[in-house]
């Protein structure tokens, strides 16, 4: 049964979310930082980030770029984001676990407490805070992403998907032009859109359909006017190609991508694998 089939999609979006930053003090760094994980380049990822976080220790997005760097270095080293394993739904239901690194899983898991402490209070004085409804949502996905393409709890990870969803359905409701929280729900309308029918009875997303069309639509529109998330909205919407049988469509995504970030080692070698494939 292909259950799972879309769960690798939540990855880029948790890791990719974390890009919204939304202009306040410090935004120049977050935003600088979040640019060199685009490109793959971890320490440079987190010198920024070390500097950022020692002039304001209490900076929600910061933590939540860190955390979602720190899983994005791990898929990129357990090999799970080669497109080969995004389009492959054996290798992501395999229940064979990975080997992660145990220091590295608690530095994440620390940043993610921090994020979340730091929204909280943020919420606490301001419900409305779109940055800290944000970092939540951004918290929530990484959770989900480590607990089932790491871990190897798919099931369990669904927990932590719902919450990041009810996040981004609780932004958009009060400020529908904060596109970047659209990709969040595209994701979630592909994830139940992938589902069996039967099975969408026990699983309930808040203001989810399980629409592919709708998943695409949303994921389009990050790409059109989204702030920071442009190019992982193309990144989702390739795989999203790849699986509905568009491959023109998918490397055209990907190519966009390789343009705006030469530096990106995994891009570079899918798009060789095309062009190989084409001699």
């Amino acid at each position: 049964m292909q259950l799972f089939r879309p769960v690798a999609l939540l990855l880029l979006a948790a890791s990719a979310a974390a890009a919204a930053d939304t202009k306040t003090d410090g935004a120049d760094a977050v935003h600088n930082a979040f640019l060199r994980l685009y490109n793959f380049d971890f320490p440079g990822t987190h010198a920024i980030l070390d500097r950022r976080l020692a002039e304001a220790p209490t900076d929600s997005m910061a933590y939540a770029v860190r955390a979602s760097a720190y899983l994005f270095s791990e898929l990129y080293r357990l090999r799970i984001l080669e497109a080969e394993f995004l389009s492959d739904d054996d290798r992501i239901i395999d229940k064979k676990k990975e080997k992660p690194d145990q220091n590295l899983k608690k530095a994440m898991m620390d940043a993610l407490e921090l994020a979340r402490r730091s929204a909280y209070n943020r919420l606490a004085k301001q419900p409305r805070d779109s940055e800290a409804l944000f970092t939540l949502c951004v918290v929530s996905g990484v959770e989900t992403d480590y607990a089932a393409l790491v871990e190897k709890r798919q099931w369990g990870s669904l927990s932590y998907a719902k919450q990041s969803q009810k996040y981004a359905a609780r932004l958009l409701s009060q400020d529908p032009t904060y596109y970047d929280a659209y990709l969040t729900s595209g994701v979630s309308e592909y994830l139940l859109g992938s589902i069996p029918f039967f099975l969408r009875w026990f699983i309930r997303f808040d203001q989810v359909q399980g629409s592919k069309q709708k998943a695409i639509e949303n994921l389009e529109l990050v790409g059109r006017s989204g702030r920071y998330l442009k190019p992982f909205a193309k990144i989702l919407l390739a795989i999203i190609y790849i699986r509905e049988k568009q491959p023109r469509k998918s490397e055209a995504m990907l190519r966009e991508y390789a343009r705006d970030y030469p530096e990106n080692p995994l891009i570079r070698h899918e798009l060789a694998l095309l062009d190989a494939k084409r001699r």
